[in-house]
């Protein structure tokens, strides 16, 4: 068997005599992703939105936090002690705007104020740049209700019961009532990223339909796994409110926050929304 031959030294190398220049890094805006070990849905989504309404200066940078399937309490809020470290795996990048942990449940399990010490732990402000924003898809979704001007959501995710409680807890005690929750049962979030349009539209609106007392202002489609962001549109259209999703309005949350207006996506009535 013959091996490789060493060319290193037979080979001529010189320096380039050519200036180089580098771009103004502020003329960049980037923001940072990190993303269950098991996502397949959420880089597509901000790549979708990034190709929309990011120009050629916005940069995604992502990174991965290890996790376990099934989708239970306990599986997600073992990645609390984890996100400290999948954030440093971000810090050696050019300022944040902002950091989005994606991962529904998990954040309305492990909280907030952990998703947010984990971040600025790992990026404080330095050197006259503030800390990345840190989103979660709650922040997120709750600002969009505000947005839209809702209180009264119905709500749909392809969870079980338990991790599904936890969501609803999340709006409960931010001030939004849910007039209905509609669960999928799945305990696999791969499973969830491969449900079809389809099936999301005719669950939305079965959801819609089971509502009781008042009228629901708005539905939210939760988990960032499923594909609804690209069907939030569609599904409006059917059932006659707002669509606020997990991706969606972290997309529309992260961008707003980086200053880039996200009007032109249609991924619903958010996109032409301000955060209030």
């Amino acid at each position: 068997m013959t091996g490789r031959k060493n060319c290193s030294g037979d080979v001529p190398a010189a320096k380039s005599s050519v200036p180089i220049a580098f771009d103004d890094e502020s003329s960049f805006t980037r923001l940072g992703l990190i993303l269950l070990a098991t996502d397949m849905t959420t880089e597509q989504d901000f790549a979708l939105m990034a190709r929309i309404c990011g120009g050629d200066r916005l940069r995604l940078h992502a990174t991965r936090v290890a996790y376990a399937n099934p989708v239970t309490p306990e599986n997600l809020r073992a990645m609390g002690p984890r996100l400290g470290q999948a954030a440093g795996l971000l810090a050696p990048v050019m300022p944040l705007k902002a950091v989005y942990f994606s991962c529904t449940s998990g954040s309305a399990v492990i909280g907030d104020d952990v998703v947010a010490a984990a971040v600025q732990n790992a990026m404080p402000a330095a050197d006259g740049q503030p800390a990345p924003k840190a989103v979660t898809p709650l922040t997120a979704a709750t600002a969009a209700c505000s947005a839209l001007g809702v209180s009264r959501l119905c709500m749909l995710t392809p969870y079980t019961e338990d991790s599904t409680k936890a969501v609803v807890g999340y709006f409960v005690d931010h001030g939004v009532e849910a007039s209905h929750v509609s669960y999928l049962g799945l305990g696999d979030d791969r499973d969830m990223a491969r449900i079809t349009t389809d099936s999301l539209v005719q669950a939305a609106k079965e959801a819609v339909a089971r509502s009781a007392g008042p009228a629901p202002q708005a539905l939210f489609i939760s988990c960032t796994a499923l594909r609804s962001m690209q069907t939030a549109a569609q599904i409006e259209q059917k059932i006659g409110i707002p669509v606020i999703t997990s991706n969606q309005a972290a997309a529309w949350y992260s961008f707003k926050t980086a200053g880039i207006d996200t009007s032109a996506a249609p991924f619903g009535r958010l996109m032409t929304k301000d955060i209030p």
